[in-house]
């Protein structure tokens, strides 16, 4: 009789003979012929229900092991230029196996997101669990989809997250990676896209409930995929920085430099301070320091944190959460301005007349102390007159000082004339629970203003300094709108009553008029929408070519190196120029040659970000909504599309979907140019900026989506039109239901008689 192995010994066999695993070669190894391989195949079974092993096709292996032959997705660099992948067939519970690739000297080179086929050999070394052969490359970034994933009878489906997504993806069984139903799940195009029939996907990352608390902006994070896990070796770099001392630094610990920022601030990369200026030739006139956090000093160009901070771009902001551009090491400590402590920074120095116009400036690599870490609000509370224990010492020597050079300049402001759109910034405040607790518009206050131009005035003197010294740099650009965004921007302006003048070079001061005319009118808020939409996006850029929005020639994003990394290029370029500390630190020739290529990247994870941000924010107020189903809201058409209108809540400032199906019973006309859409049998027109009601129909958190129902627009009940042809032989578009009834009656008649 022939003998079954134990459970045990199979396995055995099957971890010694990874190519050896179907359920011939294992009868094979055993001796198992005949009736029992019956045997066999129940043992094999149990195995796989147990989780032992995992069925391949024919074959089976051990869940917890990759095959000798896997495929894999090629990480990032880390610190010491090793390349690491992450396993794609990795099925096993336990933590995903950490694979080194060790190339050989023929091998193509390859980079960060390349998918390749590797055979796989078992080590046991601590920072990794095998290593990996190349065999060969078999394609780069195939489609990804996050979505939730729908167990179904042989696998599930995946329901994509985006509001834009309307195709549902299968998962066979063995690609689902243990995922459960509801579960939020990241997942990758598997095989060729069929033309029928819906895609199929292998999930790739688990990422848990998406109706969690704080659920939304990882969604987000994950969505536009930004980089939120700092590599070892750069947490190590971060850790092993030291305080910079006062060493080749102007000591300027006895400046009363102070820093204001939003009451939740958890770093502070700027302070201030201003003072009269004793110079008899400048009378009323101020000088103003304007202290930023001396990143440079740690962030040295090479280096595994720089490499990070210029894949991440910038840091991200959600209600919930920071992704930020550096450890915390140094963005929430050595390079945080806190009170009390010694910093390092580097300092603008700048002069004002008594009109606030800039007469002169300089720059200085300076270790400070902060006298205080002051909040907006204070601030403000305190020059209003009603100081409290912290600004009621520094009103007189710190803070009114301040106000008056704000003062200066605010008359150069308004004799420059930058764009004033009045476009209010909602706030999402979260409760314990991590839910919306309310939303509210934020106050707009002089201390804010103050401190913006403050850094405005910092950013241009850095861009003048960088200019006259034929140092190369990263400009902000903002170029003016197109000719046609300008007409559609007329258009508008003149059926609002209102007029945009033609035939003349554009400025500011022209759009500002139009803004001004609009103030205090219903139209205010639609003349405000339509110039920001009319506006072109600022990006990066080695060449100059002027900042528009802000009517300035010059302008370099100077003031925010912890979080922006076109800063820390201007930083550099800085130190370089002055030639501060022997230029180790300062802007490399290797980094001057890819300037232009840091522009477009950084530009690009900007965009990333604020895509990020906004779709948080709207996932946040839809399920902030989601209990108001039902309910009757006012807001403004906020845009038209040929599937329907978009509104913007007055409450929330959330914007819903009108669809073109629920305005009513009749044909609606679109029209690109004219930004409207017309019921061809009401007339009824309806465009950018009207005032309307309507009830929120749906709101859908895990998407951020609203349908809204609309009711009214300018104070008029909705009309219903009738209900257009959807069969060969119905009514025309733009016939009447009543009229297609007589002409059925009429035809009935004639046959009788």
């Amino acid at each position: 009789m022939t003998r079954i192995p134990t459970k045990p010994e199979i396995l055995d066999w099957i971890a010694a003979n990874p190519t050896l695993t179907s359920k011939r070669d294992i009868a094979k190894a055993f001796g198992i012929k005949g009736a029992a391989r019956i045997d066999l195949k129940r043992l094999l079974k149990e195995l796989e229900a147990e989780g032992h092993l995992e069925k391949r096709k024919r074959s089976y292996r051990d869940p917890d092991r990759l095959p000798p032959v896997s495929v894999l997705q090629i990480k990032a660099p880390d610190g010491d230029g090793d390349l690491f992948a992450r396993p794609l067939e990795w099925h096993g519970e336990g933590v995903e196996p950490l694979v080194l690739v060790i190339p050989r000297a023929s091998d193509p080179a390859l980079g960060e997101g390349d998918r390749i086929l590797a055979r796989l050999t078992p080590v046991q070394e601590a920072d990794h669990n095998y290593e990996a052969r190349l065999i060969r490359r078999i394609g780069t970034n195939p489609k990804r989809v996050l979505g939730v994933f729908r167990k179904g009878a042989e696998g599930g489906r995946i329901v994509p997250i985006d509001k834009s997504a309307s195709t549902e993806w299968l998962v066979a069984d063995a690609a689902r990676h243990g995922a459960k139903d509801g579960e939020l799940v990241e997942a990758e195009q598997a095989g060729p896209r069929n033309r029928l029939g819906l895609p199929k996907a292998r999930i790739v990352n688990r990422l848990g409930d998406p109706s969690a608390p704080r659920a939304v902006s990882l969604i987000a994070i994950h969505q536009h995929g930004i980089p939120d896990d700092f590599p070892d070796a750069v947490i190590a770099e971060a850790d092993a920085c030291k305080p910079a001392g006062l060493k080749g630094r102007t000591d300027l610990r006895d400046l009363p430099l102070i820093t204001i920022d939003p009451a939740d601030a958890r770093d502070h990369d700027d302070a201030c301070y201003a003072q009269p200026d004793d110079d008899p030739n400048n009378p009323g006139g101020h000088v103003i320091w304007v202290a930023i956090a001396d990143v440079a000093a740690y962030v040295r160009p090479g280096s595994a944190l720089d490499r990070e901070a210029r894949n991440r771009g910038n840091s991200t902001y959600f209600p919930d959460r920071v992704v930020p551009m550096l450890p915390d090491r140094l963005s929430g400590d050595l390079c945080s301005l806190h009170e009390g402590v010694p910093r390092a920074c580097i300092v603008a120095r700048m002069r004002i007349d008594a009109e606030g116009m800039l007469i002169g400036h300089d720059f200085h690599r300076a270790l400070m102390r902060s006298a205080a870490s002051l909040h907006y609000g204070e601030v403000q509370d305190a020059v209003d007159g009603t100081p409290n224990d912290r600004t009621a010492p520094l009103l007189d020597p710190v803070l009114t000082p301040l106000f008056a050079a704000y003062d200066a300049l605010k008359q150069a402001r308004a004799h420059r004339q930058p764009l004033d759109l009045d476009l209010p910034e909602r706030r999402i405040v979260l409760g314990e629970d991590g839910k919306v607790q309310s939303v509210a518009f934020r106050d707009r206050l002089d201390a804010h203003r103050l401190i913006e131009e403050f850094m405005v005035l910092a950013n241009v003197c850095a861009a003048q300094t960088l200019i006259a010294r034929r140092s190369p740099l990263l400009f902000r650009v903002h170029e003016e709108p197109s000719p046609e965004k300008l007409d559609a921007l007329r258009e508008t302006a003149r059926a609002a009553g209102l007029t945009l003048a033609k035939g003349q070079v554009l400025q500011t001061r022209h759009l500002n008029a139009l803004l001004n005319a609009a103030a205090g009118t219903d139209d205010a808020e639609l003349i405000n929408m339509s110039t920001l939409r009319s506006m072109t996006q600022a990006y990066y850029s080695p060449e100059n070519f002027g900042h528009f929005g802000l009517a300035l020639q010059h302008y370099a994003h100077f003031t925010s190196p912890i979080r922006r990394y076109a800063d820390l290029v201007v930083h550099r370029a800085l130190i370089a120029a002055h030639g501060w500390g022997g230029n180790r630190d300062g802007l490399q020739p290797d980094e001057i040659d890819r300037l232009e290529d840091t522009a477009t990247h950084i530009s690009d994870t900007e965009r990333r970000s604020m895509m990020a941000e906004r779709d948080t924010t709207d996932r946040y107020l839809a399920a902030y909504l989601s209990e108001r189903v039902g309910n009757e809201f006012t807001g403004r058409i906020s845009g038209i599309a040929r599937f329907g209108a978009f509104a913007k809540l007055d409450e929330t400032g959330a914007d819903g979907l009108i669809p073109i199906r629920s305005l009513g019973r009749e044909y609606f006309h679109f029209d690109r140019e004219a930004g409207t859409l017309m019921g061809a049998d009401t007339g009824l027109t309806i465009g950018i900026g009207q005032r309307v009601t309507v009830r929120l129909a749906q709101a859908t958190p895990v998407t951020g989506g609203l349908e809204l129902e609309l009711l009214s627009v300018d104070d008029k009940t909705l009309p219903r039109g009738p209900t257009p042809a959807r069969r060969k032989g119905g009514p025309r578009r733009g016939t009447t239901g009543a009229r297609h009834k007589a002409d059925k009656l009429k035809r009935k008649l004639r046959r009788r008689r």
